[in-house]
């Protein structure tokens, strides 16, 4: 077995390209989103930490063994297209901005409300009485991801927000939408990474805080998402899952969240990305984007391309553990 495993790592082609950006401005174009900020920083960044880590020493809860191999990723990929939402300088009012159907005879309004909730995250109320079963896309400040409105048309979402002043925008394909903002006055005291990808891509956003070994406590992940009452307590972090379940075309996130403000703890929150290798994934190239929203910075976006190994080894993970930046937490 480790024989095998050593053959798949050296038939595989890795090659990981970061964009570093601080966006200050996006536009939207459904089949190709690109930013507007031409002045946004970017930068190739190298990731060296990568292992290719057997299933069994994943799911049976044993430190990520495997035949570790660092892979240095040399090739400089094209900027991929950043996923961002329409976010333009116009003010916004605290209700819906509804886009109305001509239907006849029934109130076909698309309509969406955003309220702040605790753990600085936004709960979305919407109504689309004519779009029940519908697909939609919805943007927030950089992050994007899909879902579907009940029968009824109507779907409430929690969402950790990315700005301070949220703004929030649904579009359905047959071109309506609404728009709706709300002011999350937690969100300094929060740091908040995203992961977001397209379609059966087998990406997973794994957090190890303070230690944590796997499937330990501390350790959050989408199988132990954490507890949002402990993190409004300063406790630990939680992590929330966006999208729909699957599709090649759906577009799903994660976003962790720290309190770092409040934590009761000091030391190293480890983040690391994880790739498991799947019949939908091998052999194929992925992309995923992450943003990390820091001390109140502004968000800084990466892009990730990377080519899968084939399908014999369907069922190892990749993990690569520099991609995203730990958190450094101070009790406070």
């Amino acid at each position: 077995m480790p024989r095998k495993k050593s053959l798949i790592m050296a038939g595989a082609t890795l090659s990981v390209a970061l964009a570093i950006g601080y966006v200050m401005q996006f536009g939207l174009g459904f089949g190709g989103i690109q930013s507007q900020a031409d002045s946004a920083q970017q930068d190739t960044q190298q990731v060296t930490d990568i292992e290719l880590t057997s299933s069994a020493a994943v799911r049976g809860g044993l430190t990520a063994s495997g035949l570790p191999r660092d892979v240095t990723a040399n090739t400089t990929l094209p900027r991929l297209p950043l996923i961002m939402a329409a976010v333009d300088d116009t003010p916004v009012s605290d209700t819906a901005l509804p886009i109305e159907t001509d239907s006849p005879g029934f109130d076909c309004v698309v309509q969406m409300q955003a309220t702040a909730i605790a753990g600085a995250m936004v709960e979305l109320d919407i109504s689309a009485p004519c779009l029940g079963t519908e697909p939609f896309t919805l943007h927030h400040n950089g992050l994007m991801f899909s879902d579907i409105l009940q029968p009824d048309g109507k779907l409430t979402l929690e969402i950790p927000a990315l700005a301070q002043h949220a703004v929030f925008i649904i579009a359905f394909n047959n071109g309506e939408g609404a728009v709706a903002q709300a002011t999350v006055t937690s969100l300094p005291f929060y740091e908040r990474v995203a992961l977001q990808w397209k379609g059966d891509s087998g990406v997973q956003l794994h957090a190890h805080e303070f230690g944590a070994k796997y499937f330990g406590e501390g350790h959050i992940w989408q199988a132990a998402a954490g507890d949002l009452r402990e993190a409004a307590q300063g406790k630990s972090g939680f992590l929330r899952t966006l999208g729909a379940e699957s599709g090649a075309d759906t577009l799903h996130a994660e976003i962790y969240s720290y309190p770092a403000a409040t934590s009761g703890k000091s030391g190293i929150v480890g983040l690391s990305v994880e790739v498991e290798v799947t019949e939908a994934n091998c052999g194929q190239e992925i992309e995923a984007q992450t943003l990390e929203l820091r001390h109140s910075a502004d968000l800084r976006v990466r892009d990730l391309s990377l080519t899968m190994p084939p399908c014999e080894a369907v069922g190892e993970f990749l993990v690569l553990k520099n991609l995203i930046e730990d958190l450094t937490i101070a009790a406070n």
